[in-house]
């Protein structure tokens, strides 16, 4: 029976720039038109692109990223629903989304 010998890998990625294929870049993104970018630029390069957005960004307004809208249910809420629920037969699981239909029959039934 042979052992295999171990042997170690040493992997290298060189990310070079997507215009001039200079080493030692790195990822850029941007939006422009509704639609997102990345592209790969070495130091030079990014300050090129810098530069030459500058005007537009001092002129611009700023737009925050959007959050995915939260239900105003808090955890205490949903845990009242689960409790209802169970108490009334009805199958919720104990973690996760709770059913339209659940939270349809909890909310008619709370209304007072």
């Amino acid at each position: 029976m042979r052992i295999a010998e171990k042997m170690a890998q040493t992997v290298s990625v060189i990310i070079t720039d997507d215009l001039d294929g200079s080493p030692d870049a790195e990822a850029m993104t941007f939006s422009f038109d509704g639609q997102g970018y990345e592209i790969d630029l070495a130091p030079a390069n990014q300050a090129r692109l810098r530069e030459s957005f500058l005007p537009f960004i001092e002129a611009g307004r700023r737009v925050g990223q959007r959050k995915p809208a939260r239900s105003a249910r808090s955890r205490k809420d949903l845990s009242a629903v689960r409790a209802w629920a169970s108490a009334q037969g009805l199958q919720v699981s104990e973690r996760g989304r709770i059913s339209a239909e659940v939270m349809s029959k909890y909310e008619a039934a709370t209304k007072g």
